[in-house]
């Protein structure tokens, strides 16, 4: 599996807007800034965070993004399957596949492929946006120059 630039921006993004909850909403300039990405792209991702229950928007003057959600609500791999799709290595294995291997019944690697995506669903599901803030901030108290 390999997580495209659109799901680690979207990831980096909302970092940003957990990190910055405080401010109000932050303008997407802003987080282009600090992220150092470009804005048309983060502009491209707003939509696909927008329809589901992280991002909440505010237009016009004083406008921006924020978090709708407690970034400790927040997993990874619940950004990650709003930007990728699955965390299935295989699509034979994805939840909603319509479309059924006709090997399943006698694949006998289908359980190192179910044991895959369980171990990354269980890893990414188990990392918060909070747990990410609060590792980095850990990071930047350790860092001290006397």
């Amino acid at each position: 599996m390999r997580i495209s630039t659109k799901g680690r921006y979207a990831l980096r993004m909302l970092v940003d807007l957990a990190e910055h909850q405080n401010d109000g909403y932050v303008a997407l300039k802003d987080i282009a800034k600090r992220q150092n990405i470009s804005k048309k792209y983060l502009e491209q991702i707003v939509p696909v965070l927008n329809k589901s229950h992280i991002l909440r928007t505010n237009r016009g003057f004083q406008g921006g993004y924020r978090l709708a959600v407690a970034p400790d609500k927040c997993t990874v791999g619940e950004v990650i399957r709003l930007t990728e799709g699955t965390l299935s290595p295989l699509s034979c294995i994805d939840d909603d596949n319509e479309v059924v291997c006709e090997r399943r019944e006698e694949c006998s690697t289908l359980f190192v492929w179910q044991g895959l995506k369980k171990v990354v669903t269980d890893y990414l599901d188990g990392i918060t946006l909070q747990d990410i803030v609060d590792k980095e901030r850990e990071s930047y108290a350790n860092d001290y120059v006397i």
